[in-house]
């Protein structure tokens, strides 16, 4: 008891040097405040706080109604720090570059309500427990004209400390303020915007969330809306400021846990985001826990942002495992359309609801619905109707949803193509898509080659071979209409070869191998016995370079030309590798002999080190060694060859030499 005594003795001397330093007009209030803390206890640093606002209205001229709305956590928050919120503490600063204390008060609260969770379906299996109590204040000012305006601005310590996005919740207090734009005497400048409701404390993981966030204004001021940042307030040392201990604005943003921030303050899929207009909060969100999310509703007048009406509230997101749910799919690209249908009026319905046993739709036309599960229905006309399938009506645990279905009859995709159908010539592709409503808005094509296109009519060209392919068209209409149009497109298959390139031996008999056209003409003709043919035979009188290329054309009338070199050498040449690594990698597992010139290769053969010989093969013109040795990868080093050929007159040629294998 001393020490406490102690300790609130202490603190009325600070306050009260405080106090001598202000106007006397405000010194009636300031000892309210020391009244207040002397016989207060000293928990009031405790998390409790889960949001907020300031919100005003001017009463007459320069005198204006100030509403400070605090949202406390009365489940897990510490109750003597929620009995310390009242009165409220706040403070008025000029507003401008360079804000001055202008006046600060307290006052005790008007209304002290709990708020109900708001959640949407009451019969799930597992409820959280919430609780959130509301504290209203509301106290008049009169402030003189001025030409900054002025800033009222609230802090308190600290939030609730099982949030999961801001960096060390429990010591993080809180910061609301709210602007008067400037005015002049006789002239009430401003209302501030207003937040309709609160929204619902528990939201259910993993399924679709949309909340109304959006505000009104008495001034019928432009209002836009975006996720803005929090702000902390008030200290662990000084949970509940005196006016004058408030700082002036400007403030620094909470930090926020990664991967958190201001504009992602809940992980989803999509994330959660609003409208820029409509205020429309909405998203999937994928992660459970609590939330500390900021919405802020901006004023605007004549192109001048005039305030800034910002609220913290607390989303608590929760593993929710609902007794029922009502669901009818959903078009991917279309928000709450089940069906665009554009090929008829009638419409096969899909439910995916679960938790059901009973079942009402209706088809959105007077007198037209079903208890069926999955009816189909005929509409009368064309038009947009709302659908609304209802789970269980009329007990306990129902659930509702609705979809829109949009008649829109008729709408065929098409196209046809002018150009020559032949490989690496360019092909007109022309869109003769036709829709009752138009106008045809978007194109996709897909030509079966890996390759689309996004144009009305566009020109494509196959590369070689071709051959016949399957064209796709999915078009749309500007009233969401997608059709597919599908064809064969008889490309002519058209592949022109005039041969791999080769080294020959002068004299050795050889002959060109051109293939893949009806119709074939090489150039130049000379040393050939046939430039009309596939395959003249040539005959060269002297070594060096040829180069003969093939022109090709097909029945069709598609034409290409290819390339042949040939080079012509004196005598045949051997080609056995230097190494070789056979560890299965694709590269160099074997040791190969290539030959020109020799028409036979009799004997090829490999010994290691000590004279063994460890491969052979006779008579084959490809001999080719995997680098094993009775079953097993042979050791690592050095290996000799010997090789035996007969060249084109009949004589026999051998060589030898070494290899290495690596391993």
């Amino acid at each position: 008891m001393l020490n406490c005594a102690y300790i609130n003795l202490s603190l009325s001397f600070r306050m009260f040097e405080k106090i001598i330093m202000i106007k006397s007009s405000n010194l009636s209030a300031f000892l309210l405040i020391l009244l207040v803390t002397l016989f207060s206890s000293f928990p009031s640093f405790a998390t409790h706080m889960i949001g907020g606002d300031i919100t005003y209205r001017c009463i007459d001229k320069n005198k204006f109604e100030i509403t400070i709305t605090l949202y406390q956590d009365c489940l897990n928050g510490e109750p003597q720090a929620i009995l310390e919120d009242n009165p409220a503490f706040y403070a008025i600063y000029t507003a401008g570059a360079n804000s001055t204390f202008v006046k600060g008060g307290s006052q005790p609260y008007s209304i002290q309500q709990t708020v109900s969770p708001n959640f949407s379906n009451e019969c799930i299996n597992n409820p959280p427990n919430t609780c959130l109590q509301k504290e209203v204040f509301i106290f008049t000012e009169t402030l003189a004209p001025s030409t900054t305006g002025y800033y009222i601005v609230y802090q308190r310590c600290c939030r609730n400390a099982s949030i999961n996005n801001i960096v060390n919740p429990g010591n993080t207090g809180v910061t609301y303020m709210a602007k008067i734009p400037p005015f002049n005497s006789g002239e009430c400048p401003n209302n501030s915007a207003i937040f309709k409701t609160m929204p619902p404390q528990i939201i259910c993981v993993n399924n679709p969330f949309s909340y109304d966030f959006s505000a009104t204004d008495a001034d019928a001021d432009s209002l836009t809306y975006e996720l803005c940042a929090a702000y902390p307030g008030g200290a662990p040392t000084d949970p509940k400021p005196m006016p004058i201990d408030i700082p002036p604005p400007p403030y620094s943003p909470v930090t926020y846990m990664p991967p958190y921030n201001s504009a992602t303050p809940v992980l989803g899929v999509p994330p959660l985001s609003i409208d820029l207009h409509t205020g429309i909060l909405s998203g999937t969100p994928t992660s459970i826990g609590r939330f500390v999310v900021t919405v802020c509703a901006k004023e605007w007048r004549n192109g001048e942002l005039i305030n800034t009406l910002s609220r913290d509230v607390q989303f608590v997101i929760t593993n929710c495992s609902k007794a029922v749910i009502a669901d009818i799919p959903e078009l991917p690209d279309e928000p709450n359309t089940y069906k665009i249908e554009c090929k008829g009026y009638t419409v096969k319905f899909q439910n995916n609801s679960t938790g059901g046993f009973s079942y009402y739709w209706d088809f959105g036309v007077p007198g037209a619905n079903s208890t069926e599960f999955e009816p189909t229905y005929t509409y009368p006309d064309t038009g947009v109707y709302e659908v609304k399938l209802v789970v269980n009506q009329g007990t306990t645990c129902p659930d509702s949803i609705t979809r829109l279905v949009k008649i829109y009859p008729e709408f065929n995709a098409g196209y046809t193509w002018s150009g020559k159908l032949c490989p690496d010539e360019p092909i007109q592709f022309i869109d003769t898509s036709e829709a009752t409503f138009p106008p045809v808005v978007s194109w996709h094509w897909d030509f079966d080659d890996g390759t689309f296109s996004d144009l009305q009519n566009p020109i494509h060209t196959y590369p070689s071979p071709g051959g016949a392919k399957e064209v796709v068209l999915i078009a749309k209409t500007r009233l969401g209409c997608v059709d597919t149009a599908k064809k064969t497109f008889p490309l002519t298959y058209f592949n022109l070869f005039a041969g791999n390139d080769t080294i020959i031996v002068k004299g050795y008999p050889f002959s060109l191998n051109g293939s893949g056209a009806q119709y074939f003409l090489w150039q130049p003709p000379d040393y050939l016995s046939d430039n009309t043919i596939p395959d003249p035979v040539t005959s060269f009188p002297d070594v060096g370079y040829y180069t003969y290329i093939l022109n090709g054309s097909s029945e069709q009338g598609c034409m290409a030309s290819d390339t042949v070199n040939i080079r012509v050498v004196n005598e045949g040449t051997i080609f056995v590798p230097s190494a070789f690594s056979p560890n299965n990698d694709g590269l160099n597992d074997f040791l190969e002999v290539v030959t020109i010139g020799y028409p036979i290769i009799k004997t090829f053969q490999i010994f290691n080190r000590f004279g063994q010989m460890v491969y052979s093969s006779t008579n084959s013109n490809k001999p080719k060694w995997d680098g094993k040795f009775n079953g097993k990868t042979a050791d690592t080093g050095v290996y000799y060859w010997m090789i035996k050929l007969l060249d084109i007159h009949g004589k026999e040629v051998e060589q030898k030499g070494d290899v290495t294998l690596l391993k």
